[in-house]
């Protein structure tokens, strides 16, 4: 049986505008590697329910898992809780549970627990709640939707909350080489070695250093044996 599928839904106007860089896909992306789940799309969407709502709907439909960061916070425009309410056609209110973490939290910090901050116990119906050990307001999950925190620290700490709660597959493998060739004088036995080695993904990235070429070729996998395999026949066509 194949792996499992997986994308993830950015969302801020910050990533956007170029004002904040995202970490977030690239933590993801290594840890359902790990787990055997295949990141197969990445959308970044705006602070804009309706264009939340739209790709949430789009991707719950198409992959096995949904992964979204950022728009859940204490401030007007954290909206994400609202779209995937709106998405699932659910009510979103208080959860006690919810509320009842926020409270303590903000008790131990000697901080009012004002109405901004009440919001983020705002949860969808249906929802289970996602832990959060850093900053304690909790993301959610609503079946095949895991609403995450954009803050890296607070986004990380979820994601290993969830990631035990899924079934993944073989993890994917994957070896290296360094071809100090243009991709233009590898790509045809390249080729010829993808043909001859159908169950493996072959990648090729090219650099440019001090005026040579080259690139580096990246074989994956979920048979560690035939990985080897390749990478040996890879190396046999572009000795170093």
């Amino acid at each position: 049986m194949s792996n499992p599928t997986a994308a993830m839904l950015v969302i801020g106007d910050e990533i956007l505008s170029g004002r904040t860089r995202d970490s977030n896909m690239h933590h993801l992306a290594q840890e359902l590697t790990k787990q055997g789940i295949v990141l197969a799309e990445v959308r970044v969407v705006a602070d804009q329910h309706a264009a939340i709502v739209a790709a949430l709907n789009a991707l719950r439909g198409a992959f096995d898992h949904v992964f979204t960061s950022g728009g859940i916070g204490p401030t007007h425009d954290d909206i994400t809780a609202d779209a995937v309410a709106a998405a699932f056609g659910v009510s979103i209110g208080i959860r006690d549970d919810a509320l009842a973490l926020l409270a303590a939290q903000y008790e131990r910090q000697g901080q009012e627990f004002n109405a901004a901050r009440q919001r983020m116990a705002r949860i969808p119906e249906g929802a289970s709640l996602i832990d959060n050990p850093v900053s304690i307001a909790p993301g959610f999950t609503l079946e095949n939707v895991h609403v995450m925190a954009g803050v890296p620290t607070i986004f990380q700490a979820m994601v290993a909350s969830v990631l035990p709660t899924l079934s993944g597959g073989a993890p994917l493998l994957s070896q290296s080489l360094r071809i100090a060739r243009g991709e233009g004088e590898i790509a045809g036995p390249l080729a010829d070695l993808a043909a001859e080695f159908p169950d493996l993904s072959f990648g090729s990235y090219p650099f440019q250093k001090d005026g040579a070429y080259g690139a580096n070729v990246v074989v994956r996998g979920q048979d560690g044996a035939r990985v080897d395999a390749a990478m040996t026949r890879l190396a046999g066509i572009f000795p170093a």
